[in-house]
């Protein structure tokens, strides 16, 4: 197909692009909006060594790991659910919240996620108070050189919307809407693509100029009518 030929397409049938495309936006926005709002806190702990040791340093980044699994354990779980009082299972708790760390710059992220955007920032805010309480005992047994210090680089100030979003989810929804117009509009191109209706189908068709063309029964009715007024 020449450049020609899509235009013409598109020209032709560019509205079902248009209208499917519309369609599922407000599906999508429809979609996200029945959804369930979830809320999202993060707050950042920070591990420091007592002294600036490679080989201490070296052992830290290790151990961030084992401070991740320490504060996915039923047992961290249990205390951040004393503390604040949620009244939910360990199990829950556990699945609502997300603990990593990052090795490059010694610090430990914990995210919680929940329908209430307060309840995600006790959450997190708990743990976090937590953790450093535990290490705070910790180094109270430890020499003072063999200490590790973890801190809360700030606290959480609010919460945000992590799903539905909805503008996402309308662009998203444009675009896929878009494409379906898009494959609807050249299938049915497809199905008639033998189907000659016009003089330029005929030119297109076969590479000949059409000089003349055979008018149809309702054609040569109108032509006839048009003429006996005109007379």
């Amino acid at each position: 197909m020449e450049l020609r030929d899509y235009f013409r397409i598109i020209r032709k049938r560019g509205w079902i692009i248009l209208v499917v495309a519309l369609l599922a936006a407000v599906a999508a926005v429809g979609f996200s909006k029945l959804q369930t709002p979830v809320y999202r806190a993060s707050i950042q702990l920070t591990v420091e060594p007592a002294r600036l040791d490679w080989s201490l340093s070296q052992t830290l980044k290790d151990a961030l790991n084992n401070y991740v699994v320490r504060l996915n354990t039923h047992k961290m779980a249990k205390k951040v659910i004393e503390r604040a009082q949620l009244g939910i299972s360990a199990d829950e708790l556990l699945s609502k919240l997300s603990v990593s760390s990052d090795p490059s710059n010694y610090t430990i992220q914990i995210e919680a996620k929940h329908g209430d955007p307060n309840v995600a920032k006790l959450m997190a805010q708990t743990m976090a108070e937590l953790f450093v309480q535990e290490r705070e005992d910790w180094n109270k047994e430890q020499d003072e050189v063999d200490q590790v210090a973890v801190g809360i680089v700030d606290n959480v100030r609010q919460a945000e919307l992590f799903s539905p979003k909805t503008k996402v989810n309308a662009v998203i929804g444009l675009l896929l809407g878009a494409l379906m117009g898009g494959v609807a509009v050249f299938i049915l191109e497809w199905l008639e693509s033998d189907i000659l209706r016009t003089a330029d189908d005929v030119e297109r068709c076969v590479g000949w100029t059409v000089l003349g063309a055979i008018p149809t029964e309702a054609e040569g009715r109108r032509r006839v009518i048009e003429a006996g007024v005109k007379a």
